[in-house]
């Protein structure tokens, strides 16, 4: 039976599941058709947003993780529940050390692979730099975006509405936007 961690989530904030599968030697070209088959089932599953794959990197890692995102709780748990699912995994329990192993979440502990899911996870203070070199440049720029576009609105200029709308606006575009390329951009450095 699969191993499943989950968060509180809010049903309307969109979910995301971290899935690990250790393989056994000499594995990886039959694990690579495999995904090639159920890639397109789960991407056309009911509110499927997002498909990631992290390889392995020869020498440093022997798990592959699949990182999905869903625009509901709900819809990623009929897709992890589903028939279909339950099938393929069947198929390529064979191929894997280890269980169906996989970590369901709504918060930005999706950035970078849960503890829970018993996968190489990089070191806090590289999830920190990680993390604040993101932050750092939104920090600047949004304000200088949001605080004249709040004016023209005709909203007062208040400290708590501007923090209000820059915090905002900066959570958006670090979940949706920038950290989910940008620790793929630097994934060979972050779990080195």
């Amino acid at each position: 039976m699969s191993t499943v961690i989950s968060a509180d989530q809010n049903p309307a904030a969109g979910a995301t599941v971290v899935i690990t599968h250790r393989l056994r030697e000499n594995k990886q070209a039959e694990y690579e058709r495999w995904l090639e088959e159920i890639a397109p089932l789960c991407k056309a599953s009911p509110g499927h947003l997002d498909w990631h794959i992290v390889r392995p990197i020869p020498g440093l890692t022997e798990t592959y993780t699949v990182i999905i995102r869903f625009d509901t709780e709900a819809h990623l748990r009929e897709w992890m529940e589903s028939p279909t699912r339950a099938r393929l995994i069947e198929k390529v329990r064979p191929l894997l050390m280890t269980k169906d192993d996989f970590f369901i979440s709504s918060g930005l502990d999706f950035w970078f692979t849960p503890a829970g899911a018993k996968a190489k996870v990089p070191v806090r203070w590289k999830q920190y730099l990680v993390t604040w070199s993101a932050i750092y440049p939104l920090a600047l720029s949004v304000p200088l975006v949001v605080t004249p576009i709040l004016q023209d609105l005709g909203i007062p200029n208040n400290r708590l509405i501007t923090t209000l709308a820059v915090t905002g606006l900066v959570v958006f575009l670090m979940v949706y936007v920038v950290m989910p390329r940008y620790t793929r951009l630097v994934q060979r450095w972050l779990f080195r």
